[in-house]
């Protein structure tokens, strides 16, 4: 069964791109992952399919209301039980490896897309049962963090990439930064390959790249290696 990922949003057509090219199209094309776009505006009762509105007790900024979101949260749990509900937002827990790693072993996942100053709060409160922020940053809406979490965790469902181990030996799977990578030519400008690389010897390469990749991560992210 694949995994499941829907995303609401009111702006659809951001997520157009992202899911139609490359490993994530692959992905769907081999019914390992399934992403659903669904707008919010076609669960709204207000008039000009309304979703958002001022803020209670002024302030710039709209805000989502809650109605149309819970009316697409009741229509889609109604034939899906989700693992999660994620809301996509600068204040939610930061995202990491360990996370994607996590989010990829679940069967159905439901991300949330804020925009403008972001949601009901009683949204929040009551229905949604994480909130991930991919950085310390702020975006105009959730639609490309979603895509972020989508990418990231749809490359490590097996059978996705071409080759498993290379997700396993992508930065940060072991708390360590990936090592240097070359390819052909040998030899460019007179900048040479590593000779370790061209050895042959597979067991002093392995060494050379947990080597580098120790240096790497004490050089740019010690943090990790605490």
């Amino acid at each position: 069964m694949p995994l499941q990922i829907d995303i609401i949003t009111v702006v659809p057509d951001l997520l157009s791109g992202p899911f139609s090219h490359s490993i994530m199209k692959r992905a769907q094309e081999k019914g390992l992952l399934k992403v659903n776009v669904i707008n919010l505006r076609d669960y709204t009762t207000y008039a000009r399919a309304q979703v958002d509105d001022y803020q209670f007790g002024g302030g710039a900024g709209m805000v989502l209301m809650i109605e149309p979101l819970v009316n697409a949260l009741e229509s889609l749990t109604a034939s899906c039980d989700y693992d999660d509900i994620i809301y996509v937002t600068p204040d939610g827990e930061t995202y990491n490896q360990k996370t994607a790693n996590a989010l990829s072993l679940k069967n159905n996942l439901l991300l949330i897309c804020g925009h403008y100053k972001g949601i009901d709060q009683r949204f929040r409160d009551h229905f949604v049962t994480r909130e991930i922020s991919i950085g310390d940053y702020v975006l105009s809406g959730g639609e490309l963090a979603a895509a972020v979490l989508v990418d990231s965790i749809g490359r490590l469902i097996p059978g996705v990439l071409n080759d498993e181990s290379s997700a396993l030996t992508d930065s940060f799977q072991d708390n360590l930064l990936a090592p240097p990578v070359y390819t052909r030519p040998e030899i460019f400008r007179d900048w040479k390959v590593p000779d370790v690389l061209m050895s042959g010897n597979h067991k002093l390469i392995d060494e050379w790249r947990e080597e580098q990749a120790i240096k790497k991560t004490e050089q740019r992210r010690p943090d990790l290696l605490s």
